[in-house]
């Protein structure tokens, strides 16, 4: 017959190896679903593919840009570009004259009249 053990006895050499099971189940939960997790991988990949076309985007911005500053360069100013910036800031525009603006994509190719001074 065995032996009926003392329940306190039981408790005190089983706490050590529970404790141990529950700080590998946190590491492990924190593993698969923390912010760093397996889970949250495709949130990873979905942010980097948002970044990838803002990069895109800023990089063709910033192209546009550094072709309109060579194109102010003082030493060798383009003149259509300096025709369209005095006209436009100083609106020195013909009546008889017809404007199109063509701001990049969003280009409204209707003409419309000048201004009159």
């Amino acid at each position: 017959m065995t032996a009926i053990r003392n329940p306190l006895a039981l408790i005190k050499r089983a706490a050590l190896p529970a404790l141990g099971l529950l700080i590998i189940a946190n590491f492990v939960g924190y593993a698969v679903i923390g912010d760093n997790g397996v889970l949250s991988w495709g949130d990873y990949r979905r942010a980097k593919a948002e970044r990838v076309v803002q990069l895109t985007q800023l990089e063709a911005e910033r192209a546009r840009l550094a072709q309109r500053a060579r194109l102010l360069d003082p030493g060798n100013v383009d003149p259509d570009l300096a025709d369209e910036m005095i006209r436009r800031d100083l609106g020195l525009v013909r009546p008889d004259e017809v404007i199109i603006e063509m701001d990049g994509a969003a280009a409204d190719l209707r003409p419309r009249p000048a201004a009159r001074r």
